[in-house]
């Protein structure tokens, strides 16, 4: 990926789907291969903290997202990211589960502050890079960092896991209690 990062044109936004992220930018860097636009550039995030991504990560809608090395040791000079014991899988439109979402969280002298990062893994037997390829490369993640609040991403996870969203008539009618099935409903005209 030695050639020169692009901006993206004016009026053009880079809001990536999680299955984007994985499919179309982390799948072609683990097997080393081109990535058209080349915007999301490899940062050793362990080496900087979270504030310090400006200028350094590619920057949009107020996410920074940029390629890393894994690495077990998650410590910077400042402080250190933590996992918070959440972690998502993620589908292709097909179905095909192409990764794994991981959210961090950054703290520093002991005390969580609200950087948060999610951490895409991409799944082994998806990548499109062979098994001899794989063995002679390190295993890469796209990450995407965002200053906001731990519970945001808590919450986000909550909700997908609990199905469709019912309209407000629905859980009406479902609130209502099987006793009264003899009452008259009746709705404003």
């Amino acid at each position: 990926m030695g050639e020169e990062k692009m901006a993206l044109p004016p009026g053009f936004q880079f809001d990536p789907t999680d299955e984007e992220l994985i499919v179309s930018f982390l799948n072609r860097r683990a097997a080393n291969l081109p990535c058209y636009p080349n915007i999301i550039p490899d940062l050793d995030i362990y080496a900087a903290h979270p504030w310090g991504l400006h200028g350094k990560a590619f920057w949009s809608k107020n996410e920074w997202y940029f390629f890393s090395g894994l690495r077990q040791n998650r410590t910077t000079e400042k402080g250190f990211w933590k996992e918070i014991g959440l972690s998502e899988p993620i589908f292709t439109s097909k179905g095909d589960e192409v990764g794994i979402k991981n959210f961090l969280v950054f703290c520093g002298d002991g005390v969580r502050s609200d950087w948060i990062m999610e951490e895409y893994h991409l799944l082994n037997n998806y990548s499109t890079t062979s098994q001899n390829q794989l063995r002679g490369l390190k295993e890469w993640v796209v990450c995407r960092v965002r200053e906001g609040k731990v519970f945001d991403c808590e919450e986000k996870i909550s909700n997908d896991d609990e199905g469709v969203e019912l309209s407000y008539l629905d859980e009406l009618f479902f609130s209502m209690d099987g006793d009264d099935q003899d009452d008259d409903i009746t709705f404003p005209t």
